[in-house]
């Protein structure tokens, strides 16, 4: 391994922890330094095409809740050249407010991500959520489960 694979991983690993970091301090302007303005994401709800979308969809769940906290672990990134992906787990837990402020919900999962290295700067081009296990009240996020009909 060159100290050219190093740096770059230690990059993508920064903007994985600056992505999770943006989510739970709601600051949606600092994605545009993390991710390409035609990122491709998933999160277990059909895909989504674009930034902007990205974040509308995420806000529809974190706007409505309290406190977060997204925890990144044991991430393996593999570097080619300028593109990469990087597959590491996800801990996040949201914390209810106003009438939910007793509720709390959970997920575990992976992030399965891909990059690529424009003008010097990895940048996120497509993110996938694949949620293996989850704890607690969706309703923690101010958001109704939907009816068993």
């Amino acid at each position: 391994m060159n100290l050219d694979v190093l740096l770059a991983e230690r990059e993508i690993n920064r903007q994985l922890v600056g992505f999770a970091r943006a989510m739970d301090e709601r600051d949606w302007k600092s994605l545009d330094e993390i991710t390409t303005d035609d990122i491709i994401s998933s999160f277990g709800l059909g895909e989504i095409e674009g930034r902007s979308a990205m974040v509308d969809f995420i806000r529809h769940f974190l706007d409505g809740c309290g406190t977060t906290q997204h925890i990144i672990g044991n991430v393996l990134i593999d570097i080619d050249g300028d593109t990469a992906t990087s597959n590491s787990y996800v801990s996040d837990m949201h914390v209810g407010k106003d009438e939910n402020e007793n509720l709390s919900f959970r997920t575990l999962g992976n992030y399965y991500d891909e990059w690529k290295r424009i003008n010097g700067v990895w940048l996120m081009s497509r993110r996938e959520k694949d949620s293996r296990a989850t704890i607690g009240s969706i309703e923690a996020l101010g958001v109704k489960p939907k009816s068993k009909d």
